[in-house]
């Protein structure tokens, strides 16, 4: 007989002997003992009698085979159960993965949802209406830019930490993405949830130390108060539109969501699209407000100005259809319509009417232009193709739209710089960010803000504020345009404290090529 191990020798010990009666009693334990050990009870033994003889030997070779199955079935039975932890761990991590954010630990944008429609449900059985805030950072794109998106995540931890301490346990913190954060109230009336967005403001207003940096956000906050019956999506949705309301009026502030937003927000959608389509077929129009030296009259310049004559709604005001493209992500490419087509304006009077005469064209770029890694090459690559040369053009930054020390535009203006194209700050003295540009050189020309314009001729301490900008100017060796000249008595005042430049409704408004045309003839004719 063979055993687990081998070949048993303990029967061995037994000589043949009489053979075994069919009577045996041991034989019918002996079958008891096998169906029992079939049915799987591996602790059941048996235990030899006093014969000796060859059913012992069957009946120990039996039990030794039981301990091994029992051992083995053990062991087995450890594995089982360390694989099932495992696979319950790996479980848990892939609805981890699936259900929350991995920088912030806050719930994602699929477990909100999942909240929120669990609790539409319970407001369907007589609980309160959620209320659902979506929160966007502002000027986090300032903090990533001037000290790294390192800084920049361990930042937005810290949104988080604050935004769990200010809620209860049963609501939802999530992060949607990016620097925009959700949260799902329930049980609570408008008193609570407006409470907790204004104590989300405040928890924002004082910095946060991040990687050993003080940095400054504020958020801009949307709130949705659910109706019984609506869809997550819709509620999240609004919730959203009334942050972006927030942030376009008034950054910094909580704006609750009112139908006539949602309105707005399509308006803005189908605004967006006939945008793309007026590019694309040449629907703009690019109009020239003069620029002038104030000493001697002489027209040095022009400011291209887009227009838009939309077919349905009529003239549009260019900050309506600018704002639009920034928040739709299409002022790229409007920055880069208005340029072409204004060089290639410029192209044809250069070769029509001004010649060699020294003449600066004027573009407005915005700060999304500036940052893209190949802003400076479509530039130069637009000269190229209408040959125009390098130092006749002029772009134009909104000192306001400055980020500090932007990396990526600091890139793009010394790469400008190095190729002869001028930089100018618009609408300077309204901010202090751009006295790193001017500082580093790389700005030709501030635009001085028509703010600081108004009441020139009139105010004593006005001229004095421009006269001291002047000197700024006058310090770092730059040239000066002040806006929103409309007196002769304020372009008088702004040569006798050194402004080179004025523009302005004294000189004329932004006209046509056609029109600027023709007095370009007068002018240098």
């Amino acid at each position: 007989m063979t055993g687990p191990h081998g070949p048993d020798e303990h029967l061995d010990d037994y000589a043949p002997g009489p053979p075994i009666s069919p009577n045996d009693e041991r034989l019918d334990g002996l079958v008891q003992f096998v169906v029992e050990l079939a049915a799987g009870r591996l602790d059941r033994r048996m235990d030899p009698s006093p014969a000796d003889d060859r059913v012992d030997a069957v009946t120990v070779g039996l039990n030794m085979l039981a301990e091994e199955l029992q051992a083995l079935n053990e062991d087995m039975e450890v594995r089982v159960a360390e694989r099932t932890a495992q696979l319950e761990a790996a479980q848990h991590q892939l609805e981890r993965v699936a259900l929350y954010d991995p920088l912030t630990g806050l719930a994602n944008r699929s477990l909100l949802g999942d909240r929120i429609r669990r609790a539409m449900g319970q407001a369907e059985h007589g609980a309160a209406a959620p209320a659902v805030l979506v929160l966007d950072l502002d000027s986090f794109k300032a903090v990533n830019d001037s000290f790294g998106h390192t800084v920049g995540d361990l930042l937005l931890v810290e949104v988080a930490d604050r935004l769990r301490a200010i809620v209860a346990d049963t609501d939802t913190v999530a992060r949607l993405g990016g620097d925009e954060f959700a949260l799902v109230v329930l049980d609570s009336g408008p008193e609570r949830v407006l409470d907790i967005a204004d104590r989300i403001i405040a928890a924002l207003e004082s910095p946060i130390l991040a990687g050993g940096h003080s940095c400054w956000v504020g958020a801009s906050i949307g709130v949705c108060f659910a109706i019984r019956g609506q869809a997550a999506d819709t509620l999240l949705r609004d919730a959203d539109t009334a942050m972006y309301e927030a942030k376009t009026r008034a950054p910094g502030t909580v704006q609750i969501y009112e139908p006539a937003m949602h309105s707005a927000a399509l308006s803005r959608v189908r605004l967006a699209e006939d945008l793309r389509t007026a590019m694309a077929a040449d629907q703009l129009q690019v109009h020239y407000q003069p620029i002038v030296e104030l000493r001697t009259g002489r027209l040095a310049g022009v400011e291209a100005l887009v227009r838009w004559n939309h077919p349905e709604r009529g003239p549009l005001p260019p900050e309506s259809f600018v704002a639009v493209a920034e928040a739709t992500g299409l002022v790229g490419t409007l920055d880069r319509w208005v340029l072409d087509a204004a060089v290639a304006q410029l192209a044809r009077w250069r070769a029509g009417v001004l010649g060699d005469t020294p003449f600066d064209l004027h573009v407005n770029i915005s700060p999304m232009g500036f940052r893209s890694p190949r802003f400076a090459d479509d530039v130069v690559a637009c000269l190229a193709r209408h040959g125009v040369p390098h130092g006749s053009v002029m772009l134009e930054i909104t000192e306001t739209q400055m980020m500090g020390e932007d990396a990526q535009t600091l890139q793009q203006m010394e790469t400008l710089r190095s190729a002869g194209i001028g930089v100018a700050i618009d609408d300077f003295g309204t901010g202090c960010s751009s006295l790193t540009y001017v500082r580093r050189l790389f700005v030709d020309l501030i635009k001085i803000d028509r703010s600081l314009i108004t009441g020139l001729d009139t105010d004593a301490h006005q001229r004095d504020v421009a006269a001291a900008i002047l000197a700024v100017v006058d310090a770092f060796g730059l040239a000066a345009v002040a806006e929103g000249v409309e007196t002769a008595a304020q372009a008088e005042t702004l040569a006798e404290l050194g402004c080179r430049y004025g523009q302005g409704y004294l000189w004329g408004r932004p006209v046509s090529a056609d029109t600027m045309t023709g007095r370009l003839r007068q002018s240098v004719h």
